[in-house]
């Protein structure tokens, strides 16, 4: 489990066809911390640490399947590739954003952006099937990063990015047409799937 608030943005080092993808990423996490088989989130998908490296700059691995790149934006992945990273939730640890499990939903895609005073509101448009998902005032993971849905019109919701989000995340190159990987909030996804018995 995460709670959506970015800890470190990491870099792709390396991408190589083994079956699966495997990508190295560099990040700023003391390594030596990490255990092989620990979660991380990368890009808001959780995924499952399989070799690091501290030297001469920190790294870790990851395996993903064919599954994971069908249903996300990871595919899409570069060398240099900048992504949102987050390590596991421990007990005690504060809980900034909200629940967020991983394991990715959809892909959304920015439909268009505008200043907003020191912020930028950015629409994206979410899949159909998951449009009834969303609610304003509600919570939406987005590439991991735990954000507040501002309103909604259809399939297409609004986010305000403060400056700080921008700064800390990889959403301050955030332009129109950009795909992210979507999470709805748990919460709404059970009370969704009672109202089918109620």
């Amino acid at each position: 489990m995460f709670t959506g608030i970015v800890t470190d943005i990491g870099r792709v080092l390396e991408l190589e066809r083994k079956g699966d993808l495997r990508a190295r990423i560099a990040t700023g996490y003391d390594v030596q911390t990490i255990d092989i088989g620990a979660s991380i989130a990368c890009d808001g998908v959780c995924l499952t640490v399989v070799a690091t490296c501290s030297e001469p700059e920190g790294w870790f691995e990851v395996s993903i399947s064919g599954e994971t790149l069908s249903k996300t934006v990871l595919g899409g992945w570069q060398v240099g590739h900048r992504i949102n990273l987050e390590r596991a939730l421990k007990v005690g640890d504060e809980l900034g954003g909200h629940i967020v499990s991983g394991h990715v939903d959809g892909v959304a895609e920015v439909v268009r952006t505008s200043p907003e005073g020191d912020s930028l509101r950015v629409t994206f448009r979410a899949p159909e099937a998951l449009a009834r998902f969303i609610a304003p005032k509600g919570s939406v993971a987005l590439n991991g990063a735990s954000l507040t849905v501002n309103e909604v019109d259809g399939a297409d919701f609004g986010i305000n990015f403060i400056p700080h989000t921008q700064e800390v995340t990889t959403f301050g190159g955030i332009a129109p047409g950009l795909r992210v990987n979507l999470e709805i909030d748990t919460l709404a996804r059970y009370v969704a799937r009672l109202n089918e018995f109620a």
